[in-house]
């Protein structure tokens, strides 16, 4: 079974920068593309980010030149560098692996993934 764990979150300043960590237990990197997705109050679920298993990436215009998807697979981990961080980033954070063949040509599409972590707070005060 597929685990997927975010931390990494918290209360930052505007102008702050934060990481979020995705540790997955039973995932082969060459087998998925895993992705950040995030959920404000009252608002859809978003998708931010996508590191394919060819180490290819796509982001969402709002977090483009801010944010950075990577993964590190000896250790199993993904990661969302952010920087320049706004209140309107203010969510609940989760990564999420789809199996599509390691490549996630709609990944802004909730049905592309299969596994989806608990998510973790991130907080932008002004």
């Amino acid at each position: 079974q597929v685990q997927l764990a975010e931390s990494g979150g918290g209360s930052v300043q505007a102008g702050g920068s934060l990481r979020l960590s995705c540790t997955a237990s039973r995932v082969t990197y060459s087998n998925y593309c895993m992705g950040w997705f995030r959920q404000a109050p009252g608002k859809e679920r978003e998708g931010v980010a996508v590191i394919n298993s060819d180490g290819t990436t796509s982001y969402a215009d709002f977090v483009k030149g801010r944010f950075t998807i990577s993964q590190d697979n000896a250790k199993n981990t993904l990661y969302l560098q952010m920087n320049s961080l706004k209140p309107e980033d203010t969510a609940v954070y989760s990564c999420a692996a789809g199996r599509g063949g390691g490549y996630c040509d709609t990944w802004r599409s909730y049905a592309q993934y299969d596994y989806w972590g608990q998510g973790t707070q991130v907080t932008v005060s002004s």
